[in-house]
């Protein structure tokens, strides 16, 4: 296969499904600017790797692998910048019994700031199981992990989650392990 035949068709994948990308990026940084950076950064790399990726059993698993690669990468090199920046918000407000209704922003905003809260690889879980809705095997795929690490890191991040928002938002989603999509 020719290179610019490889050019075109990481041209065409890139194309199609760097919003998908952007989505996603943007839960796990909350922030526009840096999910358009970790998004150019993740198709950077997925670029030169194209030639692996495209002979991947799902390009969409390497391009998320790639994506969380690069928000971790991220996040340690930023530990302690972001650090300083949860600090700063001082304190998720817990969710009363008035405001727990998912589509209000006051709810998104909570639970947008306890996702700063989580270590990277907890969020990492959180957002590909349940706002991508990946099963526990790609989720596992994605990160490179076992898929008991999963469920563990999924139960221990929402049990963090359940703290942070209070019990009233929990009613969202999942207890303990169970299957669902939780925090959509």
């Amino acid at each position: 296969m020719g290179d610019q035949t490889r050019v075109d068709e990481f041209t065409e994948y890139a194309t199609a499904r760097q919003n998908h990308l952007l989505r996603t990026a943007y839960l796990l940084c909350s922030d526009w600017h840096g999910a358009q950076d970790l998004t150019q950064t993740a198709l950077l790399n997925l670029c030169k790797a194209w030639n692996r990726a495209s002979r991947a059993d799902s390009v969409d698993a390497y391009a998320h692998k790639t994506l969380i690669n690069a928000y971790i990468r991220g996040q340690r090199k930023l530990r302690r910048e972001r650090e300083l920046r949860v600090e700063a918000l001082s304190g998720t407000e817990r969710l009363n019994s008035a405001t727990h209704d998912p589509d209000r922003p006051e709810t998104r905003l909570a639970l947008l700031s306890a996702l700063d809260r989580l270590p990277a690889r907890a969020r990492a879980v959180v957002v590909l199981r349940f706002w991508e809705d990946l099963s526990v095997e790609a989720t596992a795929a994605a990160l490179d992990c076992s898929t008991g690490n999963v469920k563990s890191q999924s139960s221990r991040a929402l049990a963090k989650l359940r703290v942070l928002l209070g019990e009233e938002f929990s009613a969202y989603g999942p207890r303990s392990g169970a299957e669902g999509t939780a925090l959509k």
